[in-house]
This record gives C-alpha cells, sequence and structure tokens, in this order.
C-alpha cells in the first residue's frame, strides 16, 4: 500500500506542536550541511537583507535587529560564517571547526536548521521564518521574514499585503520544492501572543 499521498500532505503540511513563547508552530527540517546552510545564508542577507529582521528568539527575550546596509562581507573560514554589515558582524558555527577540542566543536555547529510559521488563535499562520540551532539545542539564529500583516517600517498594516510572502515562497521552492501555499494567505491579521 504506498502512502504518497499521506507523506505529501505531511511535507506540506507538518504536524503543529507548541513552543512556549511562539505557540502553535509548524517546521519544515533543513539539511543542516555546511554548504546548505552556506547557500541559505548567502540567500537570505544577500537577497532579503532590507526585508527582514533577524536575531534570536527564546522564552524571555527576543532580537529584531534590522541590517544598516547590504553585507559588505559574506564570508566562510574555518566552519564559521561571516555575515558583516561594517558597522558590526556576526559570526555563526555551520561546519567543522577546528580552533577546539572536537567534541565542543562538534556541539558549536548547527544541529537543527528549519522553516516555521506561527499560527495564531483563528488556525492561520501569522509569521514566518528561519531558525538554527547548535547541536547543542541552543539557539543560534533567528530570520523573520516579511510579513504580510506588517508595513516597511514595522507597524501594523491596514490590510494584508500577500506580496510580502515572496521570500517565504521563494525560499520554500528553492530548499523544499514546495509551492507557495494558499494557506499562507488566509490570515486576518497579526495579534502578538495569539
Amino acid at each position: 500500500m504506498s502512502h504518497t499521498c499521506d507523506n505529501t500532505q505531511a511535507r506540506l503540511h507538518p504536524p503543529v506542536t507548541y513552543e512556549p513563547g511562539l505557540g502553535q508552530v509548524q517546521c519544515w527540517p533543513l539539511p543542516t550541511d555546511e554548504d546548505t546552510l552556506w547557500l541559505l545564508l548567502k540567500d537570505v542577507f544577500q537577497g532579503y537583507w532590507k526585508d527582514i529582521h533577524f536575531g534570536t528568539m527564546v522564552p524571555g527575550a527576543v532580537w529584531e535587529v534590522r541590517a544598516p546596509n547590504a553585507p559588505v562581507l559574506v564570508g566562510l573560514l574555518d566552519g564559521y560564517a561571516t555575515i558583516d554589515f561594517g558597522a558590526w558582524h556576526f559570526h555563526l558555527c555551520i561546519g567543522h571547526f577546528a580552533g577546539a577540542p572536537a567534541e565542543e566543536a562538534a556541539q558549536r555547529r548547527t544541529g537543527r536548521a528549519e522553516f516555521y510559521r506561527v499560527l495564531g488563535r483563528s488556525g492561520a499562520p501569522k509569521s514566518w521564518g528561519v531558525r538554527l540551532f547548535t547541536v547543542a539545542g541552543a539557539q543560534q539564529l533567528t530570520v523573520f521574514l516579511p510579513n504580510p500583516f506588517l508595513d516597511d517600517t514595522g507597524h501594523l498594516a491596514e490590510t494584508p499585503d500577500w506580496n510580502r510572502l515572496a521570500a517565504w515562497d521563494v525560499l520554500r521552492e528553492q530548499y523544499l520544492q514546495l509551492p507557495p501555499d494558499p494557506f499562507d494567505r488566509t490570515g486576518s491579521g497579526l495579534v502578538c501572543g495569539g
């Protein structure tokens, strides 16, 4: 008996899980090899730098940083990706790092990468992004992709602008081979905390 339809459905709409601080979340796992993560970081930070916010999102703290300009350097050295905006930069361990004992170095690198979307009280999507976590389980990075319920300044939009899902649609197609999902366009607004 074939389960192709079930597998396709699960791939299109993975299970909804509850995460403290976020609520109902759906996640699409991504490969965590250095080459895939390197391409993903280049695509996100070179292609969408002016449209995204990024930082970390953990219970009790959310950092939403906006790039001041295009990155002046997106580099990779000794397993660490560097995203440099000139006045400041950050590093992420996405590959083999030779500068620490093997066991310690292995815990630093990305062990989980995913696209995610948060569902609101109505059950419809309300935010979209990319997350990376170390092998040890610590969050490395959250990228908040453009949101149709927010305008360019981050304020609530009067009406949803579904064109703001373009980055989400392109990245899902490129990394998951999934087409745009009509479900992403079913929400009516952004309500924090629900």
